[in-house]
């Protein structure tokens, strides 16, 4: 895979910042630290690979389901893609249309009840269906809006002899084995073209080290009273523990430790040792 190259920007300092605007990151992308919003460790890992996997595509239409704050579309308008985000949650529906401001070509809504059927170049769902308790269906349903020889990029938590108390607290149904992706994308009528495992070493160890933060967060009043739905609400947006370290790991040494685990990833992507994975299938 190779990746395009990001639009040029002029980045005065490690993070561009201004009050009404998204800040730019000159290596993890867009944040808005003052809506409790920055990319996660976790989330950079994915991002690193799926902005390589647009990069071999011509840009096109994108839908994206459960788009969150809406950072992945406004770095892919950046590179030439248009398209559509869906989200339900208000908040991150309210984050998004800030992220993607700037972005005319991006729109944002909460249903995708008016986009029109076999319209989109690629459909992409990221951390999305493990919320989704039938999952078969839902891809079913999204696959209707890619057309003929479109592509889908999903990405999925992985083993589910895996699951721990971050998975209760984001409202998840489910961890995937490689091989529940692969039946799950052929019911959905894709061609499943590669499964590839991200994470490996760091995230693993991420993981690991946040399950008892994730324990005594969901022993507090204000999130053990929120039913699944509620919780899914909140995973996508509520990232003030990250907001008040991102100063640390956006900035250097730390940066460039992170891009350091981000490359060797890229080494252990065809075994089944990370924390996720991604899913790259095509439509007949």
């Amino acid at each position: 895979m190779t990746a395009s190259k990001p639009s040029p920007q002029v980045i005065p300092t490690t993070v561009k910042r201004d009050a009404d605007k998204v800040q730019i990151h000159p290596a993890f992308g867009p944040a808005l630290p003052e809506a409790n919003w920055v990319p996660a460790p976790r989330y950079l890992m994915r991002r690193d690979l799926v902005l390589k996997l647009f990069g071999t595509f011509e840009p096109g239409r994108v839908l994206e389901f459960g788009c969150g704050s809406g950072a992945l579309l406004a770095e892919l308008a950046g590179r030439g893609f248009s398209g559509t985000g869906i989200e339900q949650s208000e908040t991150a529906l309210h984050l998004a249309r800030r992220m993607t401001v700037a972005h005319p070509e991006i729109s944002i809504h909460a249903d995708a009840g008016d986009q029109g059927a076999e319209s989109y170049d690629f459909l992409a769902a990221f951390e999305v269906l493990e919320h989704i308790e039938d999952d078969r269906g839902t891809l079913a349903a999204w696959a209707g809006y890619l057309r003929p020889g479109g592509t889908a990029i999903l990405s999925v938590p992985a083993h589910p002899e895996r699951w721990n108390p971050a998975d209760v607290w984001a409202g998840h149904f489910r961890r995937y084995r490689r091989e529940d992706l692969h039946a799950l994308a052929e019911a959905a009528g894709l061609i499943v073209e590669d499964v590839i495992c991200y994470g490996f070493p760091f995230a693993n160890l991420m993981e690991r080290l946040a399950a008892p933060v994730y324990a005594r967060q969901l022993a507090k009043p204000a999130k053990d009273n929120l039913d699944q739905a509620g919780r899914t609400g909140e995973s996508g947006t509520d990232r003030r523990l990250l907001t008040r370290l991102w100063p640390i790991y956006s900035a250097f040494p730390a940066r460039h430790a992170l891009q350091g685990a981000l490359a060797l990833q890229r080494r252990f992507l065809g075994s089944d040792r990370g924390i996720g994975y991604i899913l790259i299938a095509r439509k007949p």
